[in-house]
């Protein structure tokens, strides 16, 4: 049988190397040996499970929704709109019918235009991103979870045949945005660990923590491509899990969002309201679906 350290465990599952040490010395890791000083756990230990957190009404019917497949509710608008939005902030060309009629046909249907294949992959790709959301969302976000969402959002893409491209795995190269410097490669890994860390370290998640969570994590700018999409699939994630209403960027918001992204830490007020009237609008949508 393969061991690992409990440092390799510790940031495996994403938690303090102390903690994991804790978990082997009251043998909650099955499995788990001392050797002299040093603990050996199997490779393949789960962590152990905690007192699972009361979902919230808006989560237990997008699982509902999503495990019979139905059509016309709140799971169904929520994917549409939440890919059709994002996607189309990162410059994809597909409309929203055409975002709908993949989803609900996984066909394009009649089109008179050329369509790139990467549009088209990473919206089905982004829809099984937010399936994997739903089913994960009463978890601690990782590092694995984060570069999980990027394997699967540039999964079968172009990028994903490039060499120096890192599908599910952090930039290799260095990368800009909106013309400021982000993270460096070497540095990204230490960068999203602690940010990860301090955000997890809270007892309460406020709407703020979200939002400041999402700003540090644009400007770490981990992926080489795809952090935006990311990013906000987090956001969407960090509400659902912490029974927060959560909202979409639409088009008509988006400049209003680039503006609060690059003003967090000096006006904030610009990228709070712009979410919180993002929010209003899904507060009427599960008002209208009852919920």
């Amino acid at each position: 049988m393969e061991y690992i350290s409990v440092n390799q465990f510790a940031e495996k599952h994403g938690i303090s190397e102390r903690t994991a040490r804790n978990y082997c010395a009251v043998g909650k890791i099955e499995g788990a040996f001392l050797s002299g000083k040093t603990w050996n756990i199997p490779a393949d230990a789960v962590l152990p499970q905690k007192k699972k957190r009361k979902i919230s009404p808006l989560l237990e019917r997008l699982r509902q929704e999503k495990e019979c497949r139905l059509k016309g509710g709140i799971y169904h608008r929520t994917q549409i709109d939440l890919t059709y939005n994002s996607n189309h902030i990162e410059g994809s060309r597909l409309t929203k019918e055409q975002t709908r009629y993949i989803f609900e046909t996984n066909t394009l249907g009649v089109t008179t235009e050329s369509t790139r294949i990467d549009d088209i992959l990473e919206t089905v790709n982004h829809f099984r991103c937010i399936d994997y959301i739903i089913d994960h969302a009463t978890e601690k976000i990782t590092e694995p979870h984060v570069k999980q969402l990027h394997s699967m959002l540039k999964h079968n893409t172009s990028d994903s045949l490039k060499s120096w491209f890192a599908v599910g795995d952090y930039k290799r190269l260095p990368n800009e945005v909106g013309g400021e410097e982000t993270a460096l490669p070497q540095d990204v890994h230490k960068r999203m660990k602690a940010l990860l860390a301090a955000y997890n370290a809270n007892k309460t998640i406020t709407f703020d923590d979200i939002l400041d969570f999402h700003v540090q994590f644009e400007r770490i700018h981990p992926f080489q491509d795809g952090n935006g999409r990311v990013g906000r699939l987090l956001m969407f994630w960090q509400c659902l899990q912490n029974n927060i209403e959560p909202f979409i960027i639409t088009e008509e918001l988006r400049m209003f969002y680039y503006r609060g992204l690059q003003s967090w830490g000096q006006v904030n007020g610009y990228l709070r309201d712009t979410c919180l009237t993002a929010q209003d609008e899904y507060k009427k949508l599960m008002e209208y679906f009852r919920i």
